[in-house]
């Protein structure tokens, strides 16, 4: 893909195969590409808003939420973006939990509305008591006291 993105638009059809382990490793390739070449992905972001992000595989939303916020979005696609994080940080399974809302902690970089949302998950996850769930909640925060403090640096 890296030598050819021209096959994205193939690799991005297999999105839509029967066999779900297809669209899996078809949407782990996009979400990689995405945090390396997010213009590459652009033209086929809506898949991460469509039916994919309502799987019933939690591999595929966990492939869907941590993309999210790598592409950019109109209002609407923001919205229904925002949506599937709000819905996939109460996923059963940690993994989906933990990178929804990291997800969602980077869209309330710039949407002051989500972050007491945000925190109120973040505490969520530091009292319940698995590791995985604090790890991401410390990261989250450590990840913001870096962004505020910059944004402070700049206003001086």
């Amino acid at each position: 893909m890296r030598a050819d993105p021209g096959l994205i638009a193939e690799l991005a059809a297999l999105i839509d195969d029967p066999d779900w382990l297809v669209s899996l490793r078809a949407l782990d390739l996009l979400e990689k590409l995405a945090h390396e070449h997010p213009e590459w992905i652009e033209p086929h972001k809506r898949l991460f808003i469509g039916p994919a992000a309502d799987s019933d595989q939690w591999e595929i939303r966990l492939q869907i939420v941590r993309a999210l916020p790598l592409l950019d979005w109109s209002a609407a696609g923001r919205r229904r973006a925002v949506e599937i994080l709000l819905r996939d940080v109460a996923h059963p399974q940690k993994f989906v939990r933990a990178w929804a809302l990291d997800s969602l902690a980077r869209f309330a970089e710039s949407d002051k509305r989500l972050r007491p949302t945000v925190r109120r998950y973040l505490k969520d996850f530091e009292k319940s008591g698995s590791p995985s769930l604090i790890a991401r909640a410390r990261r989250i925060r450590e990840r913001a006291e870096k962004m505020f403090s910059r944004r402070s640096l700049r206003s001086e």
